[in-house]
């Protein structure tokens, strides 16, 4: 929708028709399906009430590249974005404060208390659910009122344009709004000729196509691949563009790359490491030009996403096994142990990961819970938001580096495969990813006992802790807390798995009597499931449960003598099972359509031990992983082919009944 109370709406351009003619006709070419222009708020508010799909609002005041408007409806970071510039604050315009990408305060410059971090650009695109909100704020804001809902201490309704108000409403209202940065390309809100003038010339100084090339490039990435990747896959990413390549079809060939490296590393032999490292990084290559080819031509979907991330984690165990079995081969016996360690050492590691970065998206949606307190924690932030801050220094790189992301991850595995074997690349991973996760670990948490946020209590704990029945009829144990039950439950596991790897082959049979001991410890998890996940740490309770259950598997494998690419198929599936959960949640979507199935970490965990328990291990580990691994294999089936197949068979029927979405 355009908005067209702004008086630069009737402006000249250079093509001689008004601004507000021309800024529809970039919005049809940005993609939207119908363009409406309304006269006040109140029109907008009842247009906005018969939307069935996502609406882009935009002032009729605004310069920009096609390009940026075409962003901002594409934007994957959230379902609704609001365009953010760095001019200077105007009379009327609405100030915004970001934290982590997040919108979360709007309002005149002079109620931000110096602490503006943009200007909002005069444009938002707005989710379906959302909807109702931004009826409303526009019905207050027509009528001078803070929004019904608005918290009391809300900023009074600013003066200026009608798209000004409504956003600042709409913020008011606490509707999660992601911030959409101009970088490379042109936008710019004006108010007379002068500033149509200067703006149009900026807009005609950049190359278009060659600044969305660039753009297909993360700002911020690490060192290897800023400088040893990015430095030339926009080449690539352009010629699979020509070639009509989609990110999927790109992802699939990077996969392939790095089953076929995996291969070589197991052949063994300088030249089979030497052409598998070579594999190993056009492979990354091409991991990263999926995401820039759909950044580049705008493809975005939930699929697309969420197979980038099962297939990240998926080459990367692949690749794991076949260093595991070259070192096997080449005499190490203990080969498949350190690929089964780094397996689970990094998927503990991501679930950390994943679950600090919704704390910190908390923190931002609640920034008066954070910096209250003062002490290391604050000073820890404000020490990494200043080396943030220094882009391309050396601490700004130490910093991206020492975490190991995948491409330093990707860069040491090749180099030390070629040079060295399978045997040290493995032990390389593992020395530097313990490391890492303590270094991380540490910091975070200080830093998180500072922020204080409760976590958990905004999510579904229960599917992300991946509790089973059994975990839900257990008794709650409030006192002690859901960390420490978490923890006390992987110990028992840890232990048991320390007993067999100490104990001689001939008599790990005699360890049998402590499966049970361990299993029943590990239940001690269960005794959190209901109690309530707002501890400053609690963050942590998803990754201390899979440590758990990965290490009871492994010691039941240990103790039953199951083979050990056995147990590593076996945590290989588990891990697909939980990548799919966390990057569910990192999507905003619901729970695979059979999760329930796939019995809990606790239900897993009992059927392990009691087929340990019968002298069964190894049958029963290679029939529970084909059983989770059809059931994973079901879900995605149904989650991203059959339901969404309904679903659009549906929404034909209600556009064939009059449903439309005005854009």
């Amino acid at each position: 929708m355009l908005a067209a109370d702004a008086p630069a709406a009737s402006l000249p351009t250079r093509a001689g028709e008004p601004l507000a003619d021309r800024l529809a006709a970039q919005l049809r070419a940005a993609g939207a399906d119908e363009v409406r222009r309304v006269a006040d708020l109140d029109e907008l508010a009842a247009l906005v009430d018969v939307a069935t799909g996502p609406v882009l609002v935009t002032g009729a005041d605004l310069v920009a590249h096609t390009a940026v408007l075409r962003h901002l409806a594409t934007s994957p970071v959230g379902p609704t974005v609001a365009l953010v510039l760095t001019d200077p604050p105007g009379d009327g315009r609405t100030a915004v404060r970001e934290e982590r990408g997040q919108v979360v305060e709007a309002g005149p410059p002079e109620t931000l208390n110096g602490d503006a971090t943009g200007i909002f650009g005069g444009a938002l695109r707005v989710g379906v659910a959302d909807l109702p909100s931004l009826a409303a704020a526009a019905r207050a804001a027509a009528a001078g009122v803070l929004p019904a809902g608005a918290p009391s201490a809300a900023a009074p309704p600013p003066a200026g344009a009608a798209v000004d108000r409504l956003f600042a409403g709409l913020a008011g209202l606490g509707a999660l709004t992601f911030a959409h940065r101009v970088r490379l390309l042109v936008a710019h809100r004006v108010t007379d000729p002068a500033g149509l003038a200067a703006a149009e010339a900026a807009v005609a100084a950049v190359d278009e196509d060659r600044a969305e090339l660039r753009l297909s490039v993360k700002e911020r990435d690490d060192f290897f691949t800023t400088f040893f990747v990015s430095t030339w896959s926009p080449y690539v990413t352009k010629a699979s563009a020509r070639l009509g390549l989609g990110p999927t079809a790109v992802t699939m060939i990077s996969v392939a790359f790095a089953v076929a490296a995996a291969v070589l590393f197991g052949v063994g032999g300088r030249p089979a490491l030497v052409a598998g490292a070579v594999l190993l990084y056009l492979g990354f290559v091409l991991d990263c030009v999926d995401g820039q080819l759909a950044r580049y031509t705008r493809h975005f979907s939930a699929w697309g996403g969420w197979l980038d991330t099962m297939a990240d984690r998926a080459k990367e165990y692949v690749v794991y096994a076949g260093l595991g079995y070259g070192a096997t081969q080449a005499g190490f016996r203990y080969g498949w142990a350190l690929a089964i360690a780094a397996m689970t050492l990094q998927t503990v590691r991501h679930m950390t990961d994943t679950w600090y970065g919704v704390l910190h998206d908390e923190a931002a949606r609640r920034p008066k819970a954070v910096g209250t307190s003062g002490g290391i924690g604050d000073k820890l932030n404000a020490a990494s938001n200043r080396v943030q801050a220094d882009t391309g220094s050396v601490s700004y790189w130490l910093k991206r580096t020492v975490v190991f992301p995948i491409g330093e991850r990707w860069a040491l595995i090749a180099l030390t495969v070629a040079l060295f074997g399978p045997l040290v690349s493995l032990y390389a991973v593992l020395a530097w990813g313990v490391l890492a996760f303590a270094y991380t670990g540490a910091l975070r948490t200080l830093r998180a006992r500072w922020m204080w946020v409760p976590v958990l209590d905004t999510v579904d704990a229960t599917l992300h802790r991946d509790d089973g029945p059994l975990a839900r009829r257990l008794p709650v144990v409030r006192p002690m807390g859901p960390l420490t039950l978490a923890v006390v439950a992987a110990l028992g596991p840890a232990a048991l798995l320390v007993a067999a790897l100490l104990t001689r082959d001939g008599t790990k049979a005699g360890l049998g009597w402590a499966v049970p001991v361990a299993l029943l410890v590990l239940l001690v998890g269960g005794l959190g499931a209901g109690a309530a996940h707002n501890g400053p740490l609690d963050w942590l309770v998803p990754a201390a449960l899979r440590a758990g259950e990965y290490l009871f598997a492994i010691a039941v494998g240990v103790v039953g003598d199951v083979p050990p690419w056995l147990v590593f198929g076996y945590v290989f599936v588990l891990t697909l099972h939980h990548y799919d959960l966390t990057a569910r949640l990192e999507k905003r979507q619901s729970a695979p359509p059979l999760h329930g199935l796939t019995l809990g970490w606790e239900g897993r965990s009992v059927l392990l031990a009691l087929a340990a328990i019968v002298g069964i291990a190894g049958i029963g580990m290679a029939t529970l992983g084909t059983y989770l691994l059809m059931v994973f294999v079901g879900s995605v089936v149904l989650a991203w082919v059959v339901l969404p197949a309904r679903a659009a068979r549906a929404s034909v029927g209600l556009a064939g009944a009059g449903g439309r979405s005005p854009g």
